[in-house]
């Protein structure tokens, strides 16, 4: 696949995954709402997997680019969005913070999807 493609490929995995994230926590009001239930819980691990693809994703993004992408789009915490993927990953184990989980939904997830967007826009057009 031509490297253009697969970049491509990249940020619409990305975006779908935010989107997945969106949808999920779409009904969630509370962190209570992640944690006071088993339907709650299952829904918090959900949103998780969905942070961890996107860093992840990211990651690849930033390797395959050789950086210079994401830095055009400094509004967005790229860095701290690949580690809330190391974090969420390695610590899961033990325990998820679903207040920081809750609050990443609730205040970076939007930023992070148009920044998404606004790369994806740029990069078609480039």
């Amino acid at each position: 696949m031509p490297e253009r493609l697969f970049i491509l490929e990249i940020i619409s995995q990305i975006e779908a995954a935010i989107e997945k994230v969106v949808v999920r926590f779409a009904t969630v009001k509370t962190v209570d709402d992640f944690t006071h239930s088993p339907s709650g819980m299952e829904k918090l691990d959900a949103v998780c997997m969905q942070i961890i693809v996107i860093g992840e994703l990211l990651k690849k993004l930033d390797k395959v680019t050789h950086g210079a992408l994401l830095q055009k789009y400094s509004q967005v915490e790229w860095k701290k969005a690949m580690a809330m993927r190391d974090i969420i990953t390695h610590h899961y184990t033990s325990s998820v913070d679903a207040e920081v989980v809750y609050n990443t939904c609730k205040n970076k997830i939007p930023s992070l999807q148009e920044g998404i967007r606004q790369l994806k826009k740029a990069f078609l057009t480039a």
